[in-house]
């Protein structure tokens, strides 16, 4: 009698530890349900590291508007505005197929950066440092910088990522106003460059020690041959790619001549100076506000609409003439861009 006493109160006893489980206070608390921090220093100061990195790498290459002004009315005058936009095309067409390069590096492990200069004084020595050198430095940081913070977040992912890539927009905000002061001004050419390169090298700087990885390489490599041959038999993909291509031909034209443009159809040239400025701050309005408005209109629907509204606003450019026309334009064209 008294054992089944005894076996009732333990099983007793036991349902009651079951219904209250022993926690162990030197078990360390898990960051998330998922394994991902979602903030800390060192999430939060990655964050803000790939920010600088975003104004240093993209918002340095949008501003080419400035060097295509001052190269075509002042540094290369013996070369026309086509030929020398061709220092930021491939520029930034190196920035962004360089991408598929550091990638593959960033996946398997390798996280590191470049930054160069040059001092030319040749259409060619501006083609291979400004052109090439710029464009294969800037693709090899470009995606390591944007994809370190998804080791650190992932139900926060898509608001962090929104804040990082507004860096660019803010780095196109500062760099034309700096370049623009310095190679027009009593600074000239060489030092406002060096004087770019400093502000340039010094976020970079700081990029790098902010910026930590966290998750180990996959140990099996991803196969990107293999990859890349289901992504070209994937029709409807392959037809979003040939799209986006197509977009990105016209999407730069505004961003390379609106401020010579605006000079020669005869605005004035402090002014135009900050013309690529109002184009910028739009850009980084629309940057922010597309998700709301993606949200009640579909993703899709407002990427059609911005891109007719950009190739309708880039024939726009035919009639400046005046101050209001360029500032119309600028906040329109920056806007529908950003989106």
């Amino acid at each position: 009698m008294e054992a089944q006493v005894v076996c009732q109160g333990d099983k007793e006893g036991s349902e009651i530890l079951d219904k209250f489980p022993v926690v162990k206070h030197s078990d360390p608390p898990s960051p998330s349900h998922d394994g991902f921090p979602e903030g800390g220093l060192a999430a939060w100061a990655t964050v803000f590291g790939s920010f600088l990195a975003q104004i240093s790498i993209f918002g340095y290459s949008v501003a080419f508007g400035v060097y295509q002004d001052f190269y075509t009315r002042h540094y290369l005058t013996n070369e026309t505005s086509s030929a020398i936009s061709w220092i930021g095309s491939v520029s930034l067409c190196l920035l962004t197929s360089f991408s598929l390069i550091s990638g593959a590096l960033y996946d398997r492990g390798y996280f590191y950066h470049l930054v160069i200069a040059a001092k030319p004084n040749q259409y060619y020595q501006i083609f291979l440092t400004q052109g090439l050198g710029l464009g294969i430095a800037s693709g090899l940081l470009y995606v390591p910088t944007m994809a370190v913070i998804s080791h650190h977040f992932r139900r926060k992912r898509m608001l962090v990522t929104t804040f990082v890539a507004s860096g660019t927009s803010l780095g196109a905000i500062i760099h034309p106003i700096m370049l623009n002061n310095l190679l027009n001004g009593p600074v000239g050419f060489a030092n406002g460059v060096r004087a770019s390169a400093g502000l340039v090298s010094g976020l970079l700087l700081i990029a790098c020690m902010c910026m930590r990885t966290r998750l180990d390489p996959p140990t099996i490599p991803v196969n990107y041959i293999a990859a890349a041959s289901k992504c070209i038999h994937d029709v409807p993909f392959a037809f979003m790619m040939a799209g986006a291509f197509l977009f990105q031909t016209g999407f730069y034209y505004p961003i390379f001549y609106f401020q010579l443009d605006s000079i020669k159809h005869g605005v004035s040239v402090t002014f135009s100076f900050y013309s690529l400025v109002i184009s910028n701050a739009s850009n980084f309005i629309g940057r922010v506000t597309c998700g709301y408005i993606a949200a009640y209109t579909g993703v899709l629907n407002l990427t059609i609409l911005a891109a007719i509204s950009s190739a309708v606003l880039i024939f726009g450019m035919i009639g400046l003439s005046s101050l209001v026309s360029v500032v119309v334009l600028g906040v329109v064209y920056g806007y529908v861009s950003g989106v």
